[in-house]
């Protein structure tokens, strides 16, 4: 009579559960890998798809500032012009008329001290 021994039958059974859950763990990290490839895949034409509309983007931001630039550069000329006209329009009428400017400037020098006393008295 010949008895089985339970660990002769227990060692292919194990064997096919190691086989079996070794091939899970390779099915499984082939998804991943797969997965993962996919993913990267998508990154790139993501990044490829972005980067043009970022250059774009940032020439409209340069192109916009040099306008910006431009536009202070031209006002600061036309006050500076303005600026010269209005100081030799007041250098020819204090030519033609020197007692006439003095009498205005003097009037505006009291006018001025004027409104510095009523203000400082009412601050009090």
């Amino acid at each position: 009579m010949s008895f089985n021994n339970p660990l002769d039958q227990a060692n292919p059974l194990a064997d096919k559960l190691a086989q079996k859950a070794d091939h899970a763990i390779r099915s499984t990290q082939h998804a991943a890998n797969g997965a993962l490839d996919s993913l990267a895949n998508s990154v790139v034409d993501a990044r490829q798809q972005v980067a043009p509309a970022i250059n774009q983007a940032a020439e409209q931001v340069n192109a916009l500032a040099q306008r910006g630039m431009d536009s202070v550069r031209n006002g600061s000329r036309h006050l500076v012009d303005s600026a010269h006209r209005v100081s030799d329009t007041t250098v020819s009428y204090v030519r033609e008329e020197p007692v006439k400017s003095m009498l205005i400037a003097a009037a505006t020098g009291a006018a001025l001290m004027a409104m510095i006393t009523m203000m400082t008295r009412s601050s009090r």
